[in-house]
């Protein structure tokens, strides 16, 4: 097969380029992976090595293509989408994902039964029986680990659960399985550095920073269903807020007095 053609007026480099940019987006060459060197690849075409190159610096201003030095070329990773969550309601990773036109996938890390931990029964209202289900997994979004979740439920209530695909929205199974509205979410939210457990779990440099957000969920009669301990990672997590009218401390002086 001939790459270049010497009768055709476009640039040589040009040329070289737009026959790896269709190697690239047919997936001949997939994202991640090393391209032949600049040996290989000027031999291939019958240039020189600057042709070549020129043909790689194209391809590496769009995007496409990534140097390492010492290493070699290597076609351009996708960044993975960013995450935005509103504060407005309770809702779900699954759906949040599908919204941001995500494919996201569940991995399950761990799924029993086990006694809770003070703190836990607390949240909880666990009586002297103060078992519950901890569900605990990594939610995946086009490849890219985003969340590291760990859910704990009253044991006698949801027991069944363990027998069930976890792999979509705990919410809506709640909802569908179980008959439970869920009425309301309390969530804490910190900026924290990540130990080495959520930093290997998400896939992240040591100490790297993220959002860990606590949530206690309720039914329609006030009592609490689910704790959800949630580590996001900083690069690819935001949260949205819409706040309402601003008052100065004088009107709000103003109010109470009327009240």
């Amino acid at each position: 097969m001939k790459i270049v053609d010497e009768s055709n007026p476009i640039p040589k480099y040009l040329q070289i380029s737009a026959w790896l940019k269709e190697l690239i987006q047919t997936g001949r060459y997939k994202a991640g992976e090393k391209i032949p060197s600049e040996v290989e690849l000027s031999k291939m075409c019958g240039v020189n090595r600057n042709t070549l190159r020129q043909a790689i610096s194209e391809l590496t201003a769009l995007g496409l293509l990534r140097k390492e030095k010492g290493t070699g070329t290597f076609v351009t990773t996708p960044a993975p989408a960013e995450l935005r969550q509103k504060l407005e309601y309770i809702s779900s990773t699954t759906d949040l994902m599908q919204d941001s036109g995500i494919t996201q996938r569940t991995k399950i890390i761990e799924k029993r039964g086990e006694q809770a931990k003070d703190e836990i029964a607390q949240l909880l209202f666990l009586g002297a029986n103060n078992k519950v289900v901890v569900v605990r997994r990594v939610r995946v979004g086009d490849g890219t680990p985003y969340i590291y979740e760990e859910s704990y439920l009253p044991y006698d209530l949801f027991k069944d659960i363990l027998k069930m695909d976890l792999t979509g929205s705990m919410y809506k199974i709640i909802s569908d399985q179980f008959n439970i509205v869920l009425a309301r979410c309390k969530q804490t939210i910190s900026a924290i550095n990540f130990n080495a457990k959520i930093t290997k779990i998400l896939e992240l440099p040591t100490n790297a920073a993220g959002i860990f957000m606590e949530s206690l969920t309720f039914d329609e009669n006030s009592m609490p269903i689910e704790v959800l301990y949630s580590y996001h990672r900083g690069d690819k997590y935001k949260l949205e807020i819409e706040l309402g009218r601003y008052h100065s401390t004088s009107d709000k002086i103003v109010l109470f007095a009327e009240k």
